[in-house]
């Protein structure tokens, strides 16, 4: 029963230029919207809802939108300081540390939910990503809502294994089942077990090579169909869904096959392809801002060989997928992307083909599809309260989602 002697939740309302409807593409101007507690109880163009507010904030020079979704982050790499060989040089606290700044750098840009996706650190065990979520939902720091994965999963000299992207020595800085180097059908499933035993809300795995991969090409399937079926059984069983990192055809018909949820990246895919992932239901994760925004200047001459052939296929690939109706979702892969500069992929999501409006869904109600919370990605009576606020018409200028001036997470108003 309710405890008849809590308080009555903060009636907040927030009186801006217009307001926009996701599912109609409509902006609603001079509306009000009315948030209580962490909830949104009315979108409505009576000034009337004002006159009982706790608060009234007016924003006459903004666009309201929901809550901005990123479905591929990593907040322990990059950020303030870090280096190439962060993984090998810097202590797991000393990262999650320095994830609280990326974790609140990504919020004030408007983010409010994001996927953290696969650790590839020598942690102990510990899973980085859970406990800066559980930072975060206590109040200790601020950032957006965190869907962690624990470790990526992934096998030995494979995409993710930072050894061999670091190129060291033999048996320096094994990483553990435990940590995500897992081979074989056995391995995997204790991996996956793992993470899901401390925290981790779904499962990421390396399905092909990848650009910054020391060895081999982009493309090259890594892990058989065999061990991500297991993966993804395993996850499955538990209620919690797969995505792989997947370039080319060959791994990413691999992972379809074997009924993984959703592809990360998809560079170098094949309309026949595109198609399977349509027929699947298959989500895309984009990450296709950093083909053109990447900083490669201090990387290695083999990966930035790889990156001027794979760079351009990625960028045909998902104008193939936008076009046929893939469900496509917002992802910036940073620190690719630095932390904070999510919003460049919705611009790019429109150079490659979606209008500013499929843009804005890819990071608010598909994302919200991808990650199982309806009750994100609108503004709309009973949606959670993440709100944001960016100048002019997004709808005409998607780059003024990388202006935001107002952020609400929860009911709460962390930028103003």
């Amino acid at each position: 029963m309710p405890d008849r002697n809590a308080p009555d939740p903060t009636v907040t309302v927030l009186s801006p230029r217009a307001v926009l409807d996701i599912d109609t593409g409509d902006l609603l101007d001079g509306a009000h919207v009315r948030v209580e507690g962490n909830r949104i109880t009315s979108v409505d163009s009576d000034s009337n809802v004002r006159k009982d507010a706790d608060e009234v904030i007016d924003l006459p020079e903004l666009t309201l939108l929901p809550g901005l979704m990123d479905m591929e982050v990593d907040f322990v790499l990059g950020g303030p300081g870090a280096g190439l060989f962060d993984p090998v040089v810097t202590d797991p606290v000393k990262m999650t540390l320095r994830g609280t700044v990326n974790a609140r750098r990504t919020l004030r840009a408007g983010f409010t939910t994001v996927r953290n996706l696969g650790l590839f650190v020598k942690t102990g065990g510990y899973l980085l990503d859970v406990a800066l979520m559980e930072a975060i939902d206590a109040g200790w720091v601020e950032g957006p809502r965190i869907v962690p994965a624990g470790h990526a999963i992934c096998p030995t000299g494979g995409h993710l294994d930072p050894s061999a992207q670091a190129r060291l020595a033999p048996y320096m800085m094994p990483l553990t089942v435990e940590e995500g180097i897992a081979n074989g059908i056995s391995q995997v499933r204790e991996a996956v077990r793992y993470q899901i035993k401390h925290g981790a809300q779904l499962i990421k795995c390396c399905a092909s090579g990848g650009v910054i991969a020391s060895k081999g090409p982009p493309g090259a399937q890594q892990y058989s169909t065999e061990e991500l079926t297991a993966i993804a059984d395993e996850a499955h069983r538990r209620g919690v869904r797969v995505a792989t990192h997947a370039h080319g055809d060959t791994a990413v018909n691999a992972a379809l096959d074997a009924k993984i949820d959703c592809i990360e990246h998809g560079f170098m895919i094949t309309e026949p392809t595109v198609q399977r992932l349509i027929d699947n239901d298959t989500f895309l994760v984009s990450t296709n801002a950093l083909t053109e925004d990447w900083d490669l200047s201090k990387h290695p001459p083999s990966m930035m060989e790889k990156a001027a052939d794979v760079f351009p296929k990625a960028k045909a690939s998902l104008s193939l997928a936008i076009e046929a109706g893939v469900k496509i979702c917002c992802g910036s892969d940073a620190p690719a992307i630095w932390h904070g500069r999510n919003a460049e992929e919705l611009v790019v999501l429109v150079k490659r083909g979606m209008t500013p409006l499929q843009a804005i869904r890819a990071a608010t109600v598909v994302s919200a599809d991808l990650i199982e919370a309806p009750d994100l990605g609108r503004i709309a009576p009973e949606m959670l309260a993440d709100i944001i606020g960016v100048p002019g018409d997004p709808l005409d200028d998607i780059t003024v989602t990388k202006q935001v001036r107002f952020v609400m997470k929860d009911g709460q108003i962390y930028k103003q």
